[in-house]
Protein backbone atom coordinates (compact mmCIF):
# COMPACT_ATOMS: atom_id res chain seq x y z
CA UNK A 1 0.00 0.00 0.00
CA UNK A 2 1.90 3.56 -1.11
CA UNK A 3 0.27 5.81 1.09
CA UNK A 4 0.83 9.63 0.62
CA UNK A 5 -0.16 12.46 3.69
CA UNK A 6 -1.72 15.22 2.68
CA UNK A 7 -2.30 18.66 5.16
CA UNK A 8 -4.39 21.22 3.91
CA UNK A 9 -4.08 24.80 5.58
CA UNK A 10 -6.95 27.28 6.89
CA UNK A 11 -7.03 29.24 3.87
CA UNK A 12 -6.94 25.87 1.78
CA UNK A 13 -10.39 24.87 3.15
CA UNK A 14 -12.06 28.19 3.81
CA UNK A 15 -14.62 28.68 1.03
CA UNK A 16 -16.42 25.69 -0.65
CA UNK A 17 -14.59 26.68 -4.17
CA UNK A 18 -11.27 26.47 -2.38
CA UNK A 19 -12.46 23.24 -0.44
CA UNK A 20 -13.48 21.58 -4.20
CA UNK A 21 -9.52 22.23 -5.27
CA UNK A 22 -8.81 20.22 -2.27
CA UNK A 23 -11.13 17.63 -3.18
CA UNK A 24 -9.35 17.56 -6.40
CA UNK A 25 -6.24 17.15 -4.89
CA UNK A 26 -7.13 13.97 -3.11
CA UNK A 27 -8.86 12.77 -5.74
CA UNK A 28 -5.82 12.97 -8.00
CA UNK A 29 -3.53 11.15 -5.04
CA UNK A 30 -6.28 8.23 -5.53
CA UNK A 31 -5.58 8.59 -9.33
CA UNK A 32 -2.37 7.91 -8.91
CA UNK A 33 -2.47 4.68 -7.15
CA UNK A 34 -1.99 6.35 -3.55
CA UNK A 35 -4.30 5.73 -0.55
CA UNK A 36 -4.26 9.41 1.26
CA UNK A 37 -4.76 10.64 4.82
CA UNK A 38 -5.88 13.86 4.67
CA UNK A 39 -5.07 16.46 7.64
CA UNK A 40 -6.95 20.04 7.90
CA UNK A 41 -6.46 23.11 9.93
CA UNK A 42 -9.32 25.09 11.21
CA UNK A 43 -10.90 26.97 8.78
CA UNK A 44 -9.63 30.64 7.85
CA UNK A 45 -7.38 33.04 10.10
CA UNK A 46 -7.99 35.14 12.43
CA UNK A 47 -11.48 37.47 11.95
CA UNK A 48 -12.91 34.08 10.24
CA UNK A 49 -15.84 32.46 12.23
CA UNK A 50 -14.13 29.00 13.35
CA UNK A 51 -10.63 29.98 13.03
CA UNK A 52 -8.26 29.33 15.85
CA UNK A 53 -7.51 33.16 17.04
CA UNK A 54 -11.41 33.48 16.29
CA UNK A 55 -12.08 30.83 19.23
CA UNK A 56 -9.81 31.90 21.32
CA UNK A 57 -10.74 35.72 21.50
CA UNK A 58 -13.99 34.04 22.49
CA UNK A 59 -11.94 33.47 26.17
CA UNK A 60 -10.61 36.75 25.84
CA UNK A 61 -7.79 35.43 24.05
CA UNK A 62 -7.04 32.95 26.43
CA UNK A 63 -6.09 35.75 29.28
CA UNK A 64 -8.94 34.12 31.97
CA UNK A 65 -9.36 31.79 34.87
CA UNK A 66 -10.34 28.87 32.90
CA UNK A 67 -7.65 26.47 32.65
CA UNK A 68 -5.45 25.40 29.55
CA UNK A 69 -7.21 22.14 29.93
CA UNK A 70 -10.67 23.63 28.55
CA UNK A 71 -9.01 26.23 26.22
CA UNK A 72 -7.31 23.23 24.77
CA UNK A 73 -11.13 21.59 24.20
CA UNK A 74 -12.23 25.01 22.52
CA UNK A 75 -9.57 25.38 20.51
CA UNK A 76 -9.58 21.32 19.26
CA UNK A 77 -13.28 22.51 18.03
CA UNK A 78 -11.94 24.45 14.32
CA UNK A 79 -10.17 21.32 13.24
CA UNK A 80 -12.93 19.25 14.18
CA UNK A 81 -15.47 21.82 12.22
CA UNK A 82 -13.21 22.02 9.20
CA UNK A 83 -12.58 18.31 8.63
CA UNK A 84 -16.90 17.39 9.24
CA UNK A 85 -17.02 20.06 6.12
CA UNK A 86 -14.42 19.01 4.25
CA UNK A 87 -15.50 15.40 4.69
CA UNK A 88 -19.25 16.36 2.79
CA UNK A 89 -17.13 17.90 0.11
CA UNK A 90 -15.72 14.64 -0.35
CA UNK A 91 -18.82 12.39 -0.16
CA UNK A 92 -20.75 14.76 -2.40
CA UNK A 93 -18.11 13.49 -4.80
CA UNK A 94 -18.79 9.72 -4.43
CA UNK A 95 -16.30 8.95 -1.43
CA UNK A 96 -16.26 7.21 1.51
CA UNK A 97 -14.82 9.46 4.08
CA UNK A 98 -14.39 9.23 7.94
CA UNK A 99 -13.40 12.21 9.97
CA UNK A 100 -11.49 11.43 13.14
CA UNK A 101 -9.77 13.71 16.21
CA UNK A 102 -6.47 13.70 16.56
CA UNK A 103 -6.54 10.96 20.15
CA UNK A 104 -8.90 9.20 17.51
CA UNK A 105 -6.34 8.60 14.54
CA UNK A 106 -3.44 7.73 17.51
CA UNK A 107 -1.52 10.62 18.03
CA UNK A 108 -0.94 10.28 22.16
CA UNK A 109 0.51 12.98 24.14
CA UNK A 110 1.84 14.18 27.32
CA UNK A 111 -0.55 16.74 29.03
CA UNK A 112 1.15 19.84 28.14
CA UNK A 113 -1.77 21.43 27.09
CA UNK A 114 -1.69 24.30 24.71
CA UNK A 115 2.09 23.08 23.47
CA UNK A 116 1.70 19.23 23.92
CA UNK A 117 4.45 16.45 23.26
CA UNK A 118 3.41 13.21 21.27
CA UNK A 119 4.36 10.43 22.96
CA UNK A 120 3.41 8.13 20.13
CA UNK A 121 0.71 7.14 17.49
CA UNK A 122 -1.24 4.26 17.23
CA UNK A 123 -1.63 3.83 13.28
CA UNK A 124 -4.36 0.76 13.42
CA UNK A 125 -7.54 2.71 13.36
CA UNK A 126 -6.54 4.71 10.34
CA UNK A 127 -4.40 1.69 8.38
CA UNK A 128 -8.02 -0.43 8.95
CA UNK A 129 -9.48 2.47 7.43
CA UNK A 130 -7.52 2.71 4.58
CA UNK A 131 -7.71 -1.09 3.75
CA UNK A 132 -11.22 -0.38 3.71
CA UNK A 133 -11.07 2.29 0.95
CA UNK A 134 -11.90 5.13 3.08
CA UNK A 135 -10.50 8.14 3.38
CA UNK A 136 -9.41 9.52 6.84
CA UNK A 137 -9.87 13.32 7.34
CA UNK A 138 -7.85 13.88 10.61
CA UNK A 139 -7.76 17.24 12.81
CA UNK A 140 -5.03 18.48 12.63
CA UNK A 141 -3.07 20.39 15.67
CA UNK A 142 -4.36 18.15 18.13
CA UNK A 143 -3.67 14.76 20.10
CA UNK A 144 -5.25 13.56 23.25
CA UNK A 145 -4.01 12.32 26.27
CA UNK A 146 -3.64 8.71 27.72
CA UNK A 147 -6.32 9.64 29.90
CA UNK A 148 -8.49 10.84 27.57
CA UNK A 149 -7.76 14.75 27.62
CA UNK A 150 -7.80 16.73 24.39
CA UNK A 151 -4.27 18.59 23.76
CA UNK A 152 -3.04 21.05 21.19
CA UNK A 153 0.37 20.75 19.55
CA UNK A 154 1.34 24.41 19.57
CA UNK A 155 1.03 27.01 16.88
CA UNK A 156 1.27 25.38 13.36
CA UNK A 157 0.63 22.40 15.02
CA UNK A 158 -0.81 21.21 11.73
CA UNK A 159 1.81 20.37 9.90
CA UNK A 160 3.04 18.67 13.02
CA UNK A 161 0.21 15.89 12.54
CA UNK A 162 0.72 15.23 9.20
CA UNK A 163 4.55 15.24 9.34
CA UNK A 164 4.30 12.97 12.40
CA UNK A 165 1.48 10.53 10.93
CA UNK A 166 3.74 10.78 7.65
CA UNK A 167 6.74 9.12 9.59
CA UNK A 168 4.15 6.63 11.38
CA UNK A 169 2.26 5.40 8.90
CA UNK A 170 5.65 4.94 6.62
CA UNK A 171 4.58 7.05 3.99
CA UNK A 172 5.59 7.71 0.49
CA UNK A 173 5.65 11.38 0.91
CA UNK A 174 4.16 14.56 3.06
CA UNK A 175 2.50 17.01 1.17
CA UNK A 176 1.76 20.67 2.61
CA UNK A 177 -0.67 23.07 0.90
CA UNK A 178 -0.66 26.17 1.49
CA UNK A 179 -1.33 29.80 -0.06
CA UNK A 180 2.10 29.77 -1.28
CA UNK A 181 3.71 28.44 -4.18
CA UNK A 182 6.73 26.90 -2.34
CA UNK A 183 9.58 28.10 -0.54
CA UNK A 184 11.20 31.10 -1.97
CA UNK A 185 14.85 32.23 -1.63
CA UNK A 186 13.32 34.85 0.53
CA UNK A 187 9.87 36.67 1.69
CA UNK A 188 8.36 38.05 -1.65
CA UNK A 189 7.19 40.73 0.20
CA UNK A 190 10.36 42.11 1.15
CA UNK A 191 12.48 41.11 -1.90
CA UNK A 192 10.00 41.52 -5.28
CA UNK A 193 12.06 39.11 -7.22
CA UNK A 194 12.47 36.00 -5.04
CA UNK A 195 11.76 32.73 -6.66
CA UNK A 196 10.63 29.28 -5.57
CA UNK A 197 13.68 26.88 -4.24
CA UNK A 198 12.74 23.61 -6.19
CA UNK A 199 14.46 21.17 -4.22
CA UNK A 200 15.69 21.85 -0.46
CA UNK A 201 17.34 19.66 2.27
CA UNK A 202 15.79 19.09 5.66
CA UNK A 203 18.62 21.04 7.52
CA UNK A 204 18.08 24.11 5.40
CA UNK A 205 14.31 24.17 5.40
CA UNK A 206 15.04 23.93 9.37
CA UNK A 207 17.10 26.77 9.52
CA UNK A 208 14.49 28.41 7.32
CA UNK A 209 11.79 27.87 9.62
CA UNK A 210 13.89 28.01 12.95
CA UNK A 211 15.36 31.43 11.88
CA UNK A 212 12.09 33.17 11.23
CA UNK A 213 10.14 31.97 7.63
CA UNK A 214 6.86 30.57 8.09
CA UNK A 215 6.56 27.44 5.67
CA UNK A 216 6.60 25.45 7.80
CA UNK A 217 6.64 24.03 11.56
CA UNK A 218 10.84 23.06 12.61
CA UNK A 219 8.79 20.24 14.57
CA UNK A 220 7.26 18.55 11.27
CA UNK A 221 10.41 18.70 9.51
CA UNK A 222 11.99 17.13 12.42
CA UNK A 223 9.97 14.40 12.13
CA UNK A 224 9.87 13.79 8.28
CA UNK A 225 13.83 14.53 8.44
CA UNK A 226 13.69 11.19 11.22
CA UNK A 227 11.51 8.81 8.57
CA UNK A 228 13.54 10.14 6.10
CA UNK A 229 10.55 11.11 4.08
CA UNK A 230 9.89 13.59 1.09
CA UNK A 231 8.06 16.81 2.54
CA UNK A 232 6.28 19.08 -0.72
CA UNK A 233 5.37 22.36 0.09
CA UNK A 234 2.67 23.48 -2.54
CA UNK A 235 -0.06 24.93 -3.43
CA UNK A 236 -3.89 24.68 -3.11
CA UNK A 237 -4.87 27.35 -5.78
CA UNK A 238 -2.03 26.55 -8.54
CA UNK A 239 -0.62 23.61 -10.21
CA UNK A 240 3.19 24.72 -9.66
CA UNK A 241 5.38 21.98 -8.56
CA UNK A 242 6.21 23.16 -5.51
CA UNK A 243 9.13 23.01 -3.42
CA UNK A 244 10.38 19.25 -2.55
CA UNK A 245 12.27 18.73 1.16
CA UNK A 246 14.87 15.63 0.93
CA UNK A 247 17.63 14.37 2.54
CA UNK A 248 20.00 16.06 0.03
CA UNK A 249 20.09 19.91 -1.68
CA UNK A 250 19.55 20.75 -5.55
CA UNK A 251 22.41 19.88 -7.33
CA UNK A 252 23.34 23.53 -8.56
CA UNK A 253 26.11 26.12 -8.74
CA UNK A 254 24.75 28.42 -6.23
CA UNK A 255 26.53 28.07 -2.47
CA UNK A 256 23.61 30.07 -0.50
CA UNK A 257 20.07 28.45 -0.66
CA UNK A 258 18.12 31.68 0.26
CA UNK A 259 17.81 34.19 3.27
CA UNK A 260 15.21 34.99 6.29
CA UNK A 261 15.30 37.09 9.33
CA UNK A 262 13.35 37.43 13.00
CA UNK A 263 13.05 40.75 13.92
CA UNK A 264 11.94 41.87 17.65
CA UNK A 265 16.03 41.13 18.71
CA UNK A 266 17.92 43.15 21.68
CA UNK A 267 21.65 42.95 21.61
CA UNK A 268 23.01 42.77 25.43
CA UNK A 269 26.61 42.92 25.81
CA UNK A 270 27.60 42.14 29.42
CA UNK A 271 31.00 43.25 30.85
CA UNK A 272 33.13 41.24 33.44
CA UNK A 273 36.08 42.32 36.29
CA UNK A 274 37.81 39.47 37.92
CA UNK A 275 35.92 38.79 40.41
CA UNK A 276 32.51 39.01 39.07
CA UNK A 277 30.34 35.69 38.25
CA UNK A 278 30.48 33.72 35.12
CA UNK A 279 27.19 32.40 35.68
CA UNK A 280 25.37 34.94 33.94
CA UNK A 281 23.72 32.22 31.21
CA UNK A 282 22.67 30.02 33.81
CA UNK A 283 20.99 32.03 35.87
CA UNK A 284 19.24 33.10 32.14
CA UNK A 285 18.14 29.84 31.20
CA UNK A 286 17.32 29.42 35.06
CA UNK A 287 14.79 32.34 34.05
CA UNK A 288 13.80 29.89 30.74
CA UNK A 289 15.36 33.13 28.51
CA UNK A 290 16.26 32.38 25.28
CA UNK A 291 19.32 33.06 23.99
CA UNK A 292 21.28 33.16 20.84
CA UNK A 293 24.10 34.81 18.24
CA UNK A 294 26.67 34.23 21.59
CA UNK A 295 29.81 35.45 21.49
CA UNK A 296 32.21 35.13 24.73
CA UNK A 297 35.04 37.28 24.79
CA UNK A 298 37.58 36.95 28.23
CA UNK A 299 36.11 40.39 29.77
CA UNK A 300 32.51 40.31 28.12
CA UNK A 301 30.17 38.23 26.22
CA UNK A 302 27.65 39.35 24.14
CA UNK A 303 24.44 37.84 23.07
CA UNK A 304 20.82 38.26 21.86
CA UNK A 305 17.18 37.59 22.94
CA UNK A 306 13.71 37.77 22.56
CA UNK A 307 13.01 42.15 22.82
CA UNK A 308 9.91 41.33 24.98
CA UNK A 309 12.44 39.42 27.61
CA UNK A 310 14.61 42.41 27.74
CA UNK A 311 13.11 43.99 31.06
CA UNK A 312 13.69 40.90 32.84
CA UNK A 313 17.27 40.31 31.77
CA UNK A 314 17.97 44.31 32.67
CA UNK A 315 16.35 43.14 36.14
CA UNK A 316 18.44 40.59 36.61
CA UNK A 317 21.97 42.47 34.93
CA UNK A 318 20.86 44.95 37.43
CA UNK A 319 20.95 42.11 40.55
CA UNK A 320 23.97 40.96 39.56
CA UNK A 321 25.45 44.41 39.18
CA UNK A 322 27.31 44.01 35.95
CA UNK A 323 27.76 46.44 33.74
CA UNK A 324 26.07 46.10 30.56
CA UNK A 325 25.05 47.36 27.39
CA UNK A 326 21.77 47.01 25.32
CA UNK A 327 20.92 47.96 21.87
CA UNK A 328 16.97 47.58 20.92
CA UNK A 329 14.86 47.37 17.40
CA UNK A 330 17.46 44.58 16.02
CA UNK A 331 16.88 41.93 13.18
CA UNK A 332 19.30 38.47 13.02
CA UNK A 333 19.69 38.16 9.32
CA UNK A 334 20.46 34.26 8.57
CA UNK A 335 21.58 33.66 4.77
CA UNK A 336 21.42 29.68 4.59
CA UNK A 337 22.87 27.58 2.24
CA UNK A 338 24.64 23.43 2.45
CA UNK A 339 26.36 24.71 -0.46
CA UNK A 340 29.13 27.58 1.59
CA UNK A 341 30.03 24.49 3.92
CA UNK A 342 34.20 24.30 3.18
CA UNK A 343 33.63 27.52 0.70
CA UNK A 344 36.11 30.30 1.69
CA UNK A 345 34.87 34.05 1.51
CA UNK A 346 31.23 33.46 2.27
CA UNK A 347 31.56 35.75 5.29
CA UNK A 348 33.79 38.42 3.84
CA UNK A 349 30.96 38.96 0.71
CA UNK A 350 28.39 38.83 3.25
CA UNK A 351 30.49 41.94 5.46
CA UNK A 352 31.50 43.58 2.25
CA UNK A 353 28.40 43.73 0.88
CA UNK A 354 26.69 45.49 3.74
CA UNK A 355 29.67 47.88 4.88
CA UNK A 356 29.59 49.27 1.13
CA UNK A 357 26.31 50.16 1.33
CA UNK A 358 26.42 51.82 4.73
CA UNK A 359 25.10 49.11 6.62
CA UNK A 360 27.06 48.31 9.98
CA UNK A 361 26.64 44.66 11.31
CA UNK A 362 26.26 44.60 15.08
CA UNK A 363 27.34 41.05 15.55
CA UNK A 364 27.93 37.50 13.56
CA UNK A 365 27.92 34.18 14.49
CA UNK A 366 27.97 31.34 11.90
CA UNK A 367 27.40 27.40 11.59
CA UNK A 368 28.66 24.84 8.24
CA UNK A 369 25.27 25.96 6.78
CA UNK A 370 23.73 29.76 8.21
CA UNK A 371 25.85 32.75 8.52
CA UNK A 372 24.45 35.35 11.02
CA UNK A 373 24.45 39.02 10.78
CA UNK A 374 22.60 41.39 13.49
CA UNK A 375 21.68 44.85 12.34
CA UNK A 376 19.45 47.27 12.95
CA UNK A 377 15.93 46.96 12.22
CA UNK A 378 15.54 49.71 9.62
CA UNK A 379 18.26 47.98 7.56
CA UNK A 380 16.75 45.02 7.51
CA UNK A 381 14.86 45.48 4.23
CA UNK A 382 18.06 46.62 2.41
CA UNK A 383 19.99 44.37 3.82
CA UNK A 384 18.66 41.52 2.54
CA UNK A 385 17.39 42.61 -1.21
CA UNK A 386 21.08 42.98 -1.31
CA UNK A 387 22.66 40.15 -0.05
CA UNK A 388 19.56 38.19 -2.76
CA UNK A 389 21.14 40.24 -5.02
CA UNK A 390 24.93 39.87 -4.41
CA UNK A 391 24.64 35.99 -4.08
CA UNK A 392 22.04 36.08 -7.23
CA UNK A 393 19.28 34.18 -5.67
Amino acid sequence: MKIVVQKFGGTSVATQQRREMVADRIIDAIDRGYKPVVVVSAIGRKGDPYATDTLLSLINNGNCSISKREVDLLLCCGEIISAVVMAETLEKRGYNVTVLTGGQAGIITNNDFGNAEVLKVETKKIMDLLYSGVIPIVTGFQGMTQEGDFTTLGRGGSDVTGAILGEALKAEFIEIYTDVDGIMTADPRIVPDAKVINRISYNEVFQFADQGAKVIHPKAVEYAMRGNIPLYIKNTLSNAPGTIITSSRESRNKIITGITHMSNRSQVSVHFNEDDSNEIFDILADNKISIDLINVFPKYKVFTVDTKDIYKVEEILKELKLEYNIINNCSKIAVIGNGMKGVPGVMAKILKTLNENGIKVLQTADSHSTIWCLVKDEDTIKAINLLHKAFEL
